[in-house]
């Protein structure tokens, strides 16, 4: 578990910029590097950071910080245990309607938790998406916009944590479940593009085309 919020701060940086140099952590944080290495030091004391070698292409070579699993599952939401095992439980429901009905009607329970301030009328596209990352950010999403990587105008949806890591890395199809409630929230297609299950160091959902539903609203 994580001491505070300042500690889980600090482990959102690492997992954004890893592997990541002390000196690369003092110019993200402005801490000093013997504030940034106790806390280094602290953090894989507990399992949540290691600490490896990077041979570059000059000079010696450096050592640098990544989030273990365990930190990874750190950085989700304090109901990541009974997120799992609620999941676990709706898988065991034979395939049919009875799962269908269920499945949708958790995820329409999330689309309305997650949409206060996301307003699918008269909002743009690229605005839909920010809303709903600002709305994600306060139930633990590390979540950006980000459009520097494609040559199109369409919005990529950069998720760096899951609050429901320890589901995902048990049932991948839990990844389809996640991008069916985005596509919801957003009111836009959604479809899971890079996913760390496959050794990426974030998911990233691709934004389409509006569904003809949401079209004039």
């Amino acid at each position: 578990m994580l001491r505070d919020e300042s500690d889980q701060s600090f482990l959102a940086t690492v997992h954004r910029l890893q592997p990541v140099t002390v000196q690369e952590l003092c110019a993200a944080t402005g801490v000093t590097a013997t504030a940034i290495r106790q806390r280094l030091l602290r953090l894989q004391g507990t399992g949540l950071l290691t600490r490896g070698i990077t041979r570059g292409n000059r000079g010696r070579p450096f050592h640098t910080y990544s989030i273990t699993d365990t930190g990874l599952k750190s950085l989700g939401d304090d109901h990541a245990e009974l997120a799992a095992i609620l999941w676990r439980q709706i898988m065991k429901i034979e395939a049919g309607d009875v799962r269908n009905q269920v499945l949708d009607g958790v995820k329409q329970a999330l689309v309305e938790r997650f949409r206060g301030g996301v307003r699918i009328e008269h909002s743009s596209l690229t605005e839909r998406v920010s809303q709903a990352c600002s709305q994600l950010a306060e139930y633990g999403f590390d979540v950006e916009v980000d459009q520097s990587s494609t040559e199109s105008d369409l919005p990529i949806l950069k998720e760096h944590n899951c609050p429901y890591y320890e589901v995902a890395e048990e049932d991948p199809g839990f990844c389809e479940f996640e991008q069916s409630v985005f596509s919801e929230l957003i009111g836009a297609r959604v479809s899971l593009s890079v996913c760390r299950q496959n050794g990426a160091g974030h998911c990233e959902f691709h934004i389409g085309e509006i569904p003809q539903e949401h079209v004039g609203t």
